[in-house]
């Protein structure tokens, strides 16, 4: 089995790109959204670290927002709490499609948490910074705040450039990401 991650900038258009390849794809932020809707132990897990912010279950997305906001260490608490989850997550995703040719990993800090492998063939998906955040504006939940906090424990788009075997220039059009998907489907295949 071929792993595919995909990197990028919050609203770059990694998850476009990882849905377009054709292979099964493993969403992190999808298992993070189940995770805080369905899974009592996390909630269980957050609640006891952070009593002040995380009062109920289902855990609402508003919560842990407030939590990572409200003081610099939360973040680091919340992602040490679910990222052991969604390895787990993606460990079974593995096994699931371990016949598979490819699968691809649309992970947000794949590299930061040491998520990949030497073999793992990169595609790093670069938008101009002003496209990105005129996209990202328009998202209904957006918080600039946020954002900031969570492109700080991001390496660099140069870093993950550099480490990329493919760069994808997303204009935002699909035909420009479906040429670029095309041409790297044929050279990895």
């Amino acid at each position: 089995m071929i792993r595919i991650g995909i990197l990028g900038d919050i609203g770059s258009g990694k998850s476009y790109v990882a849905n377009n390849l054709g292979f099964p794809v493993f969403d992190a932020d999808y298992e993070v959204a189940k995770l805080y809707k369905k899974n009592k132990k996390i909630f269980l897990k957050l609640k006891k670290i952070l009593p002040k912010n995380i009062k109920s279950f289902p855990i609402e997305k508003k919560e842990i927002t407030e939590a990572i906001l409200e003081k610099k260490g939360n973040l680091k608490k919340i992602i040490e709490i679910v990222h052991t989850e969604v390895r787990k997550k993606m460990n079974l995703f593995f096994k699931k499609n371990k016949s598979k040719k490819f699968v691809v990993l649309d992970v947000p800090l794949l590299l930061e948490n040491k998520l990949n492998k030497k073999s793992d063939i990169l595609i790093f998906v670069d938008s101009k910074k002003s496209d990105i955040l005129k996209k990202l504006i328009k998202r209904k939940n957006f918080n600039k705040e946020l954002f900031n906090k969570f492109k700080k424990i991001q390496f660099s788009s140069q870093y993950k450039m550099k480490k990329s075997h493919f760069v994808i220039k997303n204009d935002f059009t699909k035909k420009t990401i479906n040429t670029n998907i095309k041409d790297i489907l044929q050279k990895i295949k």
